[in-house]
């Protein structure tokens, strides 16, 4: 796949990353074909920190909208 290409969600890219280095751990891979496969792992990582740096910024701003109304403790009265 080229950089250009449709990257996947984070859960996919979790998958594909595993699958990477499952393959190049195998070492049944030529030095072009390990090379590919190290070079679509590093873009797939960079893709999946930049989906939780975003999911992070906005449960920050979540927080900080929503400063005033504090959790009430959950507390079972069924008892």
């Amino acid at each position: 796949m080229s950089k250009n290409s449709k990257l996947p969600n984070l859960e996919t890219s979790l998958s594909e990353i595993n699958s990477l280095i499952e393959q190049m751990e195998k070492g049944d891979l030529s030095l072009e074909q390990s090379l590919t496969q190290f070079e679509r792992g590093i873009t797939l990582i960079k893709h999946a920190q930049k989906i939780l740096q975003t999911a992070e910024h906005k449960v920050q701003m979540l927080i900080k909208n929503n400063e005033e109304e504090k959790l009430i403790p959950y507390e079972n009265n069924e008892e």
